[in-house]
């Protein structure tokens, strides 16, 4: 087969597209002809060396990856013969061996893939939907509801705000540059606002302080909740944003590296991360998130956006998401 393999730390230019030995799936495994990987901001982060939220940086030499969509082509002893054939989609977790043709999972990992979805849209809901639906469910929009969503052209923020939006929030997405903003428009936002124009909040309180039809209090100018996985300083413009009572809900630093800028972030008594064991725990467990979440786009509620390269131009995709060129979840396929 051909992977992804990388030797050493460093840039996008060390992941090296290769032709390797197959993988044969262990007792209580499966192995899947991979017709599309995911790649998270995290990727880049480990690839770079650092740890993240892993227990440890990768060893190497490593295929990078942790989420894939395909069809199951091998068996491990012990698993069920019914999914061989099968469409699926799995999480690795903390195991890597997702950019490559083919990958080896354990069989509890799988879901079958509902026949209205493609193998993309499945790779960004297991991961980047199931993320999505957990941060929503800490503060679950309603009609009366502001919902600011920093990096709204990003694959969870494209989710976050169809979701508020059926939820009959009013919606302000904030993306950088005119491509994204009309993305995030499209998507169902009430207002799509470049961050990248230092003048965006006051537009911000414009909209809302002017607009007809959003709810009581709503003339305000005030947010009710900021869904935040960018941090910096568009996140503290948008928390500036919030009136009394409101929610920052906080699942991610990509302004400021990943797991940097801690320090000092939280605006007192409204923010709280929301990343970990309490997201897992209100929402039943990850499995059940990930049903959701592929629940939620197979019946057309949440339509993730997925921006796709082939699987021989990781170092490329790499890239494009740390220089944030991309729209949605970034997809590799074979």
């Amino acid at each position: 087969m051909h992977a992804v393999r990388l030797y050493a730390f460093g840039p996008a230019e060390n992941l090296t597209y290769e032709e390797t030995e197959d993988p044969v799936p262990g007792p209580g495994e499966v192995r899947i002809a991979v017709a599309a990987a995911g790649v998270h901001l995290l990727d880049t982060a480990l690839r770079e060396g650092q740890q993240g939220p892993l227990p440890e940086p990768p060893v190497l030499p490593t295929v990078p990856g942790r989420e894939v969509a395909g069809v199951v082509d091998g068996l491990g002893d012990g698993v069920d013969g019914a999914w061989l054939g099968k469409r699926v989609v799995a999480h690795l977790g903390f195991a890597p061996g997702g950019y490559a043709e083919l990958a080896v999972t354990g069989a509890e990992r799988l879901h079958e893939i509902p026949e209205s979805l493609d193998f993309a849209e499945a790779v960004a809901m297991i991961g980047t939907g199931r993320t999505a639906l957990g941060v929503a469910q800490f503060a679950e929009p309603g009609p009366d509801s502001v919902v600011v969503v920093p990096a709204a052209a990003g694959g969870i923020g494209t989710l976050l705000v169809q979701y508020a939006k059926n939820a009959g929030a009013t919606v302000i997405g904030l993306a950088g540059g005119p491509e994204k903003t009309a993305w995030v428009r499209a998507a169902g936002a009430d207002l799509a606002v470049d961050y990248t124009d230092s003048t965006w909040p006051a537009k911000v309180r414009a909209h809302l302080g002017h607009g007809e039809g959003h709810g009581e209090g709503h003339g305000e100018g005030h947010a009710t909740i900021v869904y935040d996985g960018v941090g910096g300083e568009v996140a503290r413009e948008a928390v500036a944003l919030l009136g009394p009572g409101g929610r920052h809900l906080v699942f991610g630093w990509s302004a400021e590296g990943i797991g940097e800028g801690r320090q000092g972030y939280f605006a007192e008594d409204v923010s709280e991360s929301v990343l970990g064991p309490a997201m897992l725990q209100r929402a039943g467990g990850l499995r059940a998130l990930e049903l959701r979440a592929l629940t939620e786009a197979a019946e057309g509620r949440l339509r993730p956006a997925v921006t796709r390269f082939p699987l021989a131009e990781a170092a490329a995709a790499h890239r494009a998401l740390e220089r944030r060129g991309t729209i949605g979840k970034v997809v590799l396929e074979p």
